[in-house]
């Protein structure tokens, strides 16, 4: 039996919940067994996970970016990798997209009494930020009959950097971790020789990868420590690094040079240039 075709978006859809469910019933009508779209029939959560990590790249892009109706797309991409995953689920018989706003919808007002309980004092954004903690801290206690360990739940997926932080952050939380920044430090410190010594001593790439491993994650400890977001941090110097190579290549263009020909001196006073954004004068060779 052939599903129902959705509405299309201006025949009566002027609600959010109107706009949901038209979602919902296209993710349906997708992924009917006989009269759906062979390709969609046939994913699993598994064979779109990738597309669902990808979608929610494009929407820190968008912010970034600072493009509104860009970022409004890519929500849009993101809110049906959502739907899709939810409609999988239930085919399944393991849940259902209202059991995933239910679920969320639960959660918000559990860790935000201070909105929703009449009985909570929290007033300012730090005072938040301590009850959050507490409150997600409270519910992994809950769930500790299953875990094996504290760490449990720090999802493999995350980007390598975030993922070292929230695992640093985990063993913070039961006491494993520097006093101050100054440990972190010194340990960073530490790791780097150790791959100074192996690198002029050895030829053993295993034991290289290990120690850069090792480097990098002292490296995102003491920018834990300092308060700030390894990933961010990272995201951000990779920006300024593109912005100012495309600026050395513009420079280089500008007084009749391609890049990739220059010898690394002369290189090297385009990238002092681009750090101040200056202009190399067309007659300097």
């Amino acid at each position: 039996m052939k599903p129902p075709s959705p509405s299309a978006p201006s025949e009566g859809i002027h609600t959010l919940s109107d706009a949901i469910q038209q979602l919902a019933d296209i993710m349906a009508a997708l992924r009917h067994p006989e009269t759906g779209c062979p390709w969609d029939i046939k994913q699993t959560s598994h064979s779109i996970a990738h597309y669902t990590l990808e979608e929610a790249y494009e929407v820190v892009d968008a912010i970034e970016r600072g493009d509104d109706a860009d970022l409004c797309d890519e929500l849009g991409d993101l809110l049906l990798q959502v739907v899709f995953h939810a409609q999988m689920a239930k085919e399944r018989g393991a849940f259902t997209f209202t059991d995933v706003a239910r679920s969320i919808s639960t959660k918000m007002i559990r860790r935000h009494p201070h909105v929703f309980d009449d009985t909570s004092a929290i007033q300012t954004a730090e005072q938040q930020t301590t009850s959050w903690e507490a409150i997600k801290a409270e519910e992994r206690r809950a769930k500790a009959k299953d875990a094996i360990s504290l760490l449990d739940g720090v999802a493999s997926a995350l980007p390598a950097l975030m993922r070292a932080q929230k695992l640093q952050k985990r063993a913070a939380e039961a006491g494993f971790d520097w006093p101050d920044p100054s440990g972190a430090k010194a340990k960073l410190l530490e790791e780097l020789e150790e791959m100074h010594e192996v690198q002029t001593t050895s030829h053993d790439k295993t034991a290289l990868a290990e120690e850069a491993g090792d480097l990098l994650f002292s490296a995102v400890n003491y920018v834990r420590k300092l308060g700030l977001r390894a990933e961010d941090c990272l995201r951000d110097a990779n920006a300024k690094f593109e912005r100012r190579f495309k600026h050395m290549e513009d420079t280089a263009k500008d007084a009749g040079h391609r890049f990739d020909g220059l010898d690394l001196e002369t290189q090297e006073e385009l990238w002092q240039l681009a750090k101040t954004q200056g202009k190399l004068p067309k007659s300097a060779d």
